[in-house]
């Protein structure tokens, strides 16, 4: 059985240190902003088994015109349970939380090995690659709501 529910920051750490900070050490899987009263970290659960995060930022890019943006950050699913539609479903459940709180924007920046993921949800690239020291090429992509 798969829910989806709101979890605390430290919770992510479990799925965010072994899928996006592998190697490195458990501090840089603390992002800024992550105890933010404003900011919502969801995880997935396989039969109460944390299996993949996502986090949700009230935060504003100033390339976009829309007033009430959302940052998704640190969307992970850990390697055995990949390519089963559970990164998809974290996805999901952010945008329907930004529709029910008139977000109008869902952006982020999505590592060059996931940019096909994220644009068969239809969201789309904006300007050239870039390098995020540490971690690796990202696109800025988004979605309009």
């Amino acid at each position: 059985m798969i829910t989806i529910k709101e979890i605390s920051s430290k919770e992510t750490y479990a799925v965010r240190q072994p899928v996006l900070r592998n190697g490195k050490p458990i501090e840089s899987c603390v992002f800024e902003g992550d105890d933010l009263q404003s900011t919502h970290h969801f995880g997935l659960f396989e039969n109460e088994y944390l299996i993949g995060i996502i986090s949700l930022f009230n935060k504003i890019n100033t390339i976009f015109a829309a007033q009430n943006q959302a940052q998704i950050r640190g969307m992970a699913v850990l390697e055995t349970h990949q390519k089963k539609g559970y990164g998809e479903a974290l996805v999901k459940h952010c945008e329907s939380y930004c529709n029910e709180n008139q977000v109008d924007l869902i952006w982020f920046n999505a590592r060059t090995a996931a940019v096909g993921f994220y644009k068969k949800m239809n969201y789309q690239t904006i300007g050239d690659a870039f390098d995020i020291k540490d971690v690796g090429e990202h696109y800025l992509m988004f979605k309009k709501l």
